[in-house]
């Protein structure tokens, strides 16, 4: 198999296809882009599970900000995480602190408290292998209506807006600004490179999917890996949809732009941690709404019936294709090993 997030097909055949077991308890759980399992008890509980292995200094804020941002998609607010962390072998303690450092600062930041986890040294794995288990409760007790059945009725997602909020690549870009500064440095001034391990400010989706749920959006989906074009055939697999996208809408930075050329990635396709996309009757107002907050959003296109998912650039139309390893796996990261650390 390919490195990364497994292919939908594998998806599919080798994993869905063994979970058969069901319980009322959970009115949705695991399926094709769903970003978060739904409990139904007296007080709705919903949770998502994220895994980061990338061998990356900042991999255990990743890893949080991944699961608690799948759970914002959701509708829900991060009250607790559980975390498990295995450490390769030639490990020393000290980074196993980094890591936790890494996890309570986001928690800090984000107001949720770790709950609980499980650590291990193995001689099994090469980088640290971070697990988040994040559990939250709606926003405000409200709930998306997109996300509470997996038999949806797809005529009232179609003619909907798409609005995509802030930039494509954002996690990708600051992930190559920190970790591959030497070498974007051979072409690109400082100024460039600064900016753009800035945009690390932005990888929290929680403000603007707030807002969304307040003001009616019907579903969202939290952009990560895929970029932009793996979220968007996620959504419309999971609400069962076609699109038709505007290629020269989909907002992305020029920093974005200038590092994906030095490595030969492209954008659309590169991990997009800290976007959101969202379903709404009216995709200017919540624009409108997101920029009042001070949150950079646009209107990208809209679904439609049936299951084609087009991708329009001026007299071009090209046919969206399922979601492909992330671009991010195609950067050789250098696997650290604790005597070569400054």
């Amino acid at each position: 198999m390919k490195t990364g997030k497994i292919s939908e097909s594998i998806l599919k055949r080798s994993v869905l296809k063994f979970i058969k077991t069901k319980r009322q308890e959970v009115s949705r759980g695991a399926g094709i882009g769903v970003d978060c399992a739904f409990l139904a008890w007296d007080n709705k509980v919903i949770m998502n599970t994220e895994t980061v292995v990338l061998p990356v200094k900042e991999a255990g804020k990743l890893a949080l900000l991944a699961a608690v941002n799948n759970l914002a998609a959701g509708g829900a607010e991060a009250v607790a995480a559980g975390v498990s962390i295995v450490l390769p072998k030639e490990s020393e303690e000290i980074r196993l602190q980094e890591l936790m450092q890494q996890i309570e600062n986001c928690c800090r930041e984000l107001h949720l408290q770790i709950a609980g986890g499980h650590t291990e040294v193995s001689e099994y794995v090469k980088t640290p292998v971070i697990t988040i288990t994040a559990i939250g409760k709606p926003f405000e007790g409200k709930a998306l209506k997109g996300v509470l059945s997996e038999k949806q009725e797809c005529l009232e997602a179609e003619n909907l807006d798409i609005v995509m909020t802030k930039w494509t690549g954002l996690e990708g870009t600051v992930i190559l600004a920190k970790e591959k500064e030497e070498e974007l440095l051979t072409r690109y001034p400082q100024t460039l490179i600064k900016t753009a391990r800035s945009f690390d400010k932005y990888l929290s989706i929680i403000p603007e999917a707030a807002t969304a749920l307040r003001s009616g959006a019907y579903t969202m989906h939290d952009m990560r890996n895929g970029g932009v074009f793996g979220a968007l055939w996620e959504l419309s697999k999971s609400v069962g949809v076609g699109l038709s996208i505007d290629l020269k809408k989909i907002p992305v930075k020029q920093e974005a732009i200038e590092v994906c050329e030095f490595y030969d990635l492209n954008p659309y396709e590169l991990i997009s941690g800290g976007s959101l996309l969202v379903l709404t009757k009216n995709g200017d107002e919540l624009v409108e709404i997101l920029e009042k907050e001070g949150i950079f959003s646009a209107v990208i296109g809209k679904t439609t019936g049936g299951n084609d998912k087009i991708i329009i650039n001026e007299e071009e139309i090209r046919y969206l294709e399922p979601a492909k390893p992330d671009e991010i796996y195609k950067i050789n990261f250098k696997i650290e090993r604790e005597n070569e650390r400054k």
